[in-house]
């Protein structure tokens, strides 16, 4: 290729060499919008369903490219759970690290920690319902052959100690606790897109998800204040 035939490629041309980023300074931005498209398609229709290539599309760049940065799913998967996941159970862990002797205040905090962490995510509901609590869930399985139950079992231990201490009600499951939390905050914002045409629920906030379920968890479904 001549001189003037180098001057005149356009910036478009110039950046279709297949799988290389176009500059040092966004290969970052360029490795990111591949983690955010790849989240955004398994939340929609699951990890098993999406083929890198997809993936490559929705970010709107060529599958040569999505090569470039991860060359297989596993590969993918794993710099998901270490940037994106692992930051996310860390936050959600710390309203326990930080009540360790007030078990009401840390699943209090917990359930408004989740919602806040849905709505700052919106991909974290439906990808947490879809691939981690759901059977068969592969981003469930994958977290498990990397990190084991370790961190699950401390969390119970807690709880039943708590329990022990009389600290926090007898009557609960340990095992359900988390499971319980999921399903009142996590479980409603991921359907809320199924109430656009609800008349009742529509209207309804993360806020206001939030509200209910520390309402019930602190509460019951007594009236408030009502003594035994």
């Amino acid at each position: 290729m001549t001189t003037s035939e180098s001057a005149a490629r356009t910036p478009q041309q110039a950046a279709r060499r297949p799988g290389r980023p176009s500059g040092s300074a966004r290969g970052p931005e360029q490795r990111e919008r591949l983690l955010d498209a790849a989240l955004a398609l398994f939340a929609r229709q699951g990890i098993v369903d999406t083929t890198l290539g997809a993936i490559a599309r929705e970010a709107g760049f060529t599958p040569a490219m999505m090569h470039y940065y991860f060359k297989t799913r596993d590969q993918l998967l794993d710099v998901l759970i270490d940037e994106r996941f692992l930051p996310l159970r860390a936050a959600l862990g710390g309203p326990f690290e930080a009540n360790p002797d007030d078990p009401v205040a840390a699943i209090t905090q917990l359930a408004r920690r989740m919602v806040e962490v849905a709505q700052q995510h919106p991909w974290f509901p439906p990808l947490w319902v879809r691939e981690v609590i759901s059977e068969g869930g592969l981003l469930r399985q994958r977290m498990h052959e990397r990190f084991g139950h370790a961190h699950h079992k401390a969390s119970l231990e807690m709880i039943a100690k708590w329990q022990k201490e009389g600290r926090l009600n007898a009557e609960l499951e340990p095992s359900l606790v988390f499971l319980t939390l999921l399903g009142l905050t996590i479980l409603p914002l991921a359907t809320s897109k199924m109430w656009r045409n609800d008349p009742v629920r529509r209207s309804l906030s993360p806020d206001d998800i939030a509200r209910h379920a520390v309402a019930l968890l602190v509460h019951g479904v007594g009236p408030q204040g009502a003594k035994k």
